[in-house]
């Protein structure tokens, strides 16, 4: 089966990862602040926490957003669940706006529409790694004085306006899963500007441990005192994991080339099929495809996604509305709330794109489409 997304790893990965083996740390060494660096130079110098996964960066982010029961966060239900289930673990209550009918990405104007005195964070989606509008959205944080909070799971390396993703909200969170364009393995990470932010990320990955002297309630208790003032957990992401990060963003560039290729192949291959839809592209975007998303219309979307399978690609539908799982059913979230994200997710398919997909692969994905919908 041709995988929808696999990690490209090369010997200078697995040399990384074995150098760490060799020495003395694997836990929380010397690779997590070089790692947290290099992630850095993406950000446009915007520091960052690594952290074990995209779901604990969206966990820290909300900490240190300052979320706490009773408070509203408002998003994209075209993610993720972790998106919305990480704000709801904390208390909050998850509010869905729509989303944009060509992007995916969450509709400023229907972000707006569902303000409330409540709202502390508004959550955008880089939905594929195309950033959202976050011009317009930053419009309507101010307005709510909320937090501008960016799911960049999908878009590292991506640019809005000429300025990276990591630099464009108040807080944004990454993911580096194996199919996403730079890999930890499991891994992911929070940049902040704002330094206080960045104190409680990085405090409440680490169990909320203080152990700077100058900060402590007790200093004199001795050599090995450490206080915790306010409760964390283990996010930490460890050095041999780190490692591998370092090597794989030292080749972020070239993996985005290569997409951003592989998806003008596809423009190029699919642009005639009938009854297809293809991705757009904001002029004012570079974007960092982590899915070629395609819609497919008159209700032919399940038929091509099991005939593409049958054929040996491995498409995939990405995503069911976040208050269409039963967990948020549960809390009273009802189908139909936000119709245009109900009607991308209908016809929504990813086609197989990762940087080692030759040309040949690509040829029959699209070959294999173009058969079924002609």
């Amino acid at each position: 089966m041709l995988p929808y997304g696999r990690q490209s790893i090369t010997e200078s990965d697995v040399e990384a990862v074995a150098a760490v083996l060799r020495g003395d740390w694997l836990t929380t060494g010397p690779a997590v602040g070089l790692f947290e660096a290099e992630l850095a130079h993406w950000t446009g110098g915007v520091p960052c926490v690594a952290v074990t996964s995209g779901t604990a960066a969206l966990h820290v982010a909300y900490v240190a957003a300052g979320v706490r029961t009773g408070d509203e966060v408002l998003t994209s239900p075209l993610t993720f669940v972790a998106t919305a289930a990480t704000a709801a673990l904390l208390g909050a209550r998850v509010v869905f706006a729509d989303v944009q009918p060509d992007t995916g990405n969450l509709d400023p104007d229907a972000a707006a529409a569902l303000l409330t005195p409540r709202t502390r964070v508004v959550t955008a989606v880089d939905f594929a790694g195309h950033p959202a509008d976050y011009d317009e959205l930053r419009q309507v944080t101010d307005r709510a004085g909320a937090t501008l909070v960016a799911d960049a799971a999908h878009a590292i390396g991506a640019a809005y306006k000429d300025r990276p993703v990591g630099a464009l909200a108040d807080l944004t969170t990454f993911s580096f899963f194996p199919t996403k364009t730079v890999t930890t393995a499991e891994g992911g990470a929070v940049a902040a500007a704002d330094p206080a932010r960045l104190r409680r990320a990085a405090a409440f990955r680490d169990h909320g441990m203080v152990r700077d002297p100058a900060a402590q309630r007790a200093p004199g208790e001795g050599g090995w005192h450490q206080e915790v003032h306010a409760f964390g957990l283990n996010y930490r992401l460890p050095d041999v994991l780190c490692a591998l990060g370092v090597s794989q963003l030292r080749r972020l560039e070239r993996f985005r080339a290569r997409r951003a290729e592989l998806v003008e192949r596809y423009h190029t291959l699919l642009r005639d099929v009938p009854g297809l839809t293809l991705p757009a592209q904001r002029a004012y975007v570079r974007p960092s495809w982590h899915l070629y998303p395609v819609r497919v219309r008159d209700g032919r979307r399940r038929e091509v996604y099991e005939r593409m399978r049958a054929a040996g690609i491995g498409v995939q539908v990405n995503y069911l509305p976040v208050y269409r799982h039963p967990v948020f059913e549960d809390l009273g979230y009802r189908r139909g709330l936000c119709p245009r994200a109900e009607e991308y997710y209908a016809e929504e398919l990813s086609l197989p794109l990762f940087p080692d997909l030759t040309d040949d692969q690509q040829d029959r994905v699209a070959e294999t489409l173009a058969g079924i919908l002609r």
